[in-house]
Formats: structure tokens, C-alpha cells, sequence
């Protein structure tokens, strides 16, 4: 798989317009609003229209009344979210459900949480959760779900992703 066919997966934590501008057709903008600030659904709105007019699909975390309500791409489950209240939802066609995991429980959480794709992390990013490549492919075998690798994904390492073969790759310095 070439790195050009990997789907692309950028997270932003606010709601900035003119991050559209710089990104390629087809990438997911996924908002995340952990800082608890009031949702601004106008601005919310706007940054759907822009990104519908560049060919960026565009997901809220941790919204998933708001983004059906919204008519969004789909919606984003933290790993902390244990939540099962949005499968009694009805969803909008082609509407995407994103998990994200670190450990297996996670994993089987966000399974029953019937999620599309699932983002592990984290692969090089040395942090709490790093796993490294062996542990990441190792874990990744352990589900069906469509795989997006994350954490510390950058221009100098991408290639490596062809040795976990996932489906994309989620950051955000890469984009940045």
C-alpha cells in the first residue's frame, strides 16, 4: 500500500478556518473539544460548508447527537468514552463512526461500540501509551475494525507505515 493511498485523519481543538486552506482533498478534519468550551454551533456550521466545498470530510468528537443533528460526516469516540447511547440513534447514510484505543480491552469496547474505524495509538510517540511497531501490529491483528495508526506520525517516518499495514494515519503535527 502507498503512503498516497492512505486516508488521512487530522485533529484539530479549535475551530479554525483557515486550517482548511492547507489540507488535502479527502482528509477527515476531526474537532475535539476536551477543554469543555460551549460548543459554537454557527461557527460549527461554517466550518462544515468550507470543508464540504474542499472535499474534507469533517467528524466532532465526543458529539454524537450534535453531528447527526448537524449533518456531519460522522462522529468520534474517545477511548475514555464508554458510552453506548448512540446505538439507538438513527444514522444519516455513509455516516462514519471513529474509535480510538490503546490496549485490547479498548478495543473490545469500541467493537461493541460498533465503530467503522479504529484509531490505535500510540505507534511512535513515546508517551503513556506508546506501543512501537511489533506491539501496534500485534494489537491490530486482534480486530477486524479498519485500522488508523496515530501517534508521532511524521513526513521522516511515514513509510513505515507500511510495515503495520493500517488503512490511514491520524496526527497532528504532521499536518501542521
Amino acid at each position: 500500500m502507498h503512503n498516497s493511498s492512505l486516508e488521512k485523519y487530522y485533529f484539530i481543538n479549535s475551530l479554525d478556518t483557515n486550517v482548511i486552506k492547507k489540507l488535502q482533498k479527502h482528509t477527515t478534519l476531526i474537532y475535539r473539544n476536551y477543554n469543555k468550551d460551549k460548543l459554537d454551533k454557527i461557527k460549527i456550521l461554517k466550518l462544515k460548508s468550507i470543508c464540504k466545498k474542499n472535499q474534507i470530510r469533517f467528524i466532532l468528537s465526543n458529539q454524537f447527537k450534535l453531528s447527526i443533528k448537524l449533518n456531519l460526516d460522522g462522529a468520534y469516540i474517545p477511548s475514555f468514552n464508554n458510552e453506548y447511547k448512540h446505538l439507538s440513534y438513527k444514522l444519516p447514510k455513509n455516516f462514519i463512526i471513529i474509535g480510538s484505543a490503546h490496549n485490547l480491552k479498548e478495543i473490545r469496547t469500541k467493537e461493541l461500540q460498533r465503530v467503522d474505524r479504529l484509531v490505535i495509538s500510540s505507534l511512535f510517540k513515546k508517551n503513556k501509551n506508546f506501543l512501537g511497531i511489533n506491539k501496534f501490529k500485534n494489537l491490530s491483528k486482534l480486530t477486524l475494525k479498519v485500522i488508523i495508526a496515530l501517534g508521532g506520525i511524521s513526513k521522516r517516518n511515514i513509510n513505515k507505515l507500511k510495515l503495520v499495514k493500517c488503512f490511514g494515519f491520524a496526527g497532528i503535527s504532521y499536518f501542521e
